[in-house]
């Protein structure tokens, strides 16, 4: 069974003390959906803040609180999310992490392959991936090519895709549950600027329902 998730790595929230945050996964990779309690997407979004900070913030001194931390990833020209697309597939076993420098607002780049093209998936690791007519053989970390890929049938991408879009938006849907508890002044903001920036709303193209 292939199973893709939306992940986003955590490693920023270490520390984080300006709203409540949850104990991080081992692997520090949560999937983002409409399942995560407020307190998980609490860390989810003092990934996304830290993350979007900009130079004259970082190091900044006075008083800071929730409200002022989520105004800098507004302030962000484009939000980037570190984490992006995970592929498992469960009956082997092998898991594809996402690359580093393909975040999360790449996500809908995974459809250039419907289209005949092959879309840069990031480095440490770095996937090797073959693309044929009808499958998309992917290894994990290319300097080791030797265990098994994942072998992806193109005819199902869409529907996988379809299943994190779906995810994604729920996901939303909690980023303004949450924001009205801790950034009441700034939810109908932030929640705009996530979708926009991370393409979460708009449909997915090339999806056959």
């Amino acid at each position: 069974m292939l199973i893709m998730d939306a992940v986003l790595e955590t490693y920023d929230a270490t520390g984080f003390v300006l709203w409540p945050v949850a104990d991080q996964p081992a692997d520090h990779l949560p999937v983002l959906s409409g399942r995560l309690s407020m307190r998980e997407v609490g860390t989810a979004m003092a990934v996304l803040t830290n993350c979007n900070k900009s130079d004259d913030a970082v190091g900044a001194r006075g008083p800071q609180d929730g409200t002022w931390q989520v105004s800098q990833l507004l302030s962000a020209d484009r939000v980037i999310a570190p984490g992006g697309i995970r592929i498992q597939d469960t009956s082997t076993g092998v898991t594809a992490p996402p690359g580093c420098c393909f975040g999360l607002e790449n996500w809908r780049d995974w459809l250039e392959w419907m289209n005949g093209e092959e879309p840069w998936l990031g480095h440490d690791p770095t996937p090797l991936a073959e693309r044929n007519e009808t499958t998309i053989r992917l290894w994990p970390d290319m300097e080791h090519p030797d265990g098994l890929p994942i072998e992806l049938p193109l005819a199902r991408l869409p529907n996988l895709l379809s299943s994190v879009h779906t995810r994604l938006v729920a996901f939303l849907d909690s980023v303004e549950e949450w924001a009205n508890l801790h950034a009441p002044p700034l939810g109908d903001a932030l929640v705009a600027k996530l979708d926009e920036d991370l393409a979460i709303n708009a449909p997915l193209r090339g999806h056959q329902s």
